[in-house]
């Protein structure tokens, strides 16, 4: 008996509901139009969830950016240009000119300083420097004999090999170096720039000789005339400034 009585209010309801939509829909202006007769219907069953479609527009507000990007590619420059600007890169300038000052035989002395209060240990050695890439960069080899203490503590004489790369990078728009010799097989870069006034190269690195143990790297060199000039070769091990070595060159003639 219960379960006939739920069945006839549940069918009661929907007749109500259904009269209610129809009438509706003919009392509507646009009862004529059958999408607007279904839509307000539709609009009571709609989702809550729905609501969620008002943010649309607002995402749409992004597409905005797009002519703005657009405008960038549009900036960039043309393989052409590109082109030509790393020709005119690649030029040489009163920089390499100072560099190739450099090319020739030079024989040097070098006074080296294991520790600052104490006498330096000094030896001698030869450096050819040569042109290459059509001027754009020197190398130059070193060859000498120095003393260093042996895995005994005595110092004994030792022979050098050592080899720099220079140049001046119109990119950077400074003087860049590379060194490696046969007493590791690390490789120092540094960069540098040039006082015209004092005739003077100031090159700062980083060098690390032992695990963990990385030196601030300042090298000096001072022309002081065609046929003669000085690096000077400053290291901070953390506890300051010191110099460590002292090399002067001379042309042979």
């Amino acid at each position: 008996m219960e379960k006939r009585i739920v069945r006839t209010v549940t069918v009661s309801l929907t007749l109500l509901f259904a009269a209610a939509t129809m009438s509706f829909a003919q009392e509507s202006p646009s009862a004529k139009d059958p999408a607007a007769a279904i839509a307000p219907a539709a609009a009571i069953l709609q989702p809550a969830t729905d609501t969620k479609l008002t943010t649309a527009p607002a995402t749409e507000t992004k597409m905005t950016t797009a002519p703005a990007a657009e405008a960038k590619v549009a900036a960039a420059p043309s393989d052409a240009e590109m082109m030509a600007k790393m020709m005119e890169l690649s030029k040489l300038n009163d920089n390499h000119k100072l560099l190739a000052g450099m090319v020739g035989n030079w024989s040097y002395a070098v006074k080296m300083w294991m520790d600052p209060k104490a006498n330096p240990s000094e030896s001698n050695g030869t450096a050819v420097v040569k042109a290459m890439m059509d001027g754009r960069f020197v190398t130059s080899d070193h060859s000498g004999k120095f003393k260093m203490p042996g895995a005994d503590g005595k110092m004994k004489e030792m022979n050098f090999k050592g080899m720099a790369l220079d140049g001046y990078d119109n990119v950077k728009q400074k003087f860049v170096s590379v060194w490696v010799d046969n007493m590791g097989t690390g490789v120092m870069f540094s960069d540098g720039t040039y006082d015209a006034g004092t005739k003077t190269f100031t090159y700062t690195g980083e060098y690390e000789a032992m695990p963990g143990m990385k030196s601030k790297v300042r090298q000096v060199v001072k022309v002081v005339d065609k046929d003669h000039h000085t690096m000077e070769y400053y290291e901070d091990r953390g506890q300051g400034e010191m110099k460590a070595m002292e090399i002067s060159y001379t042309r042979k003639k």
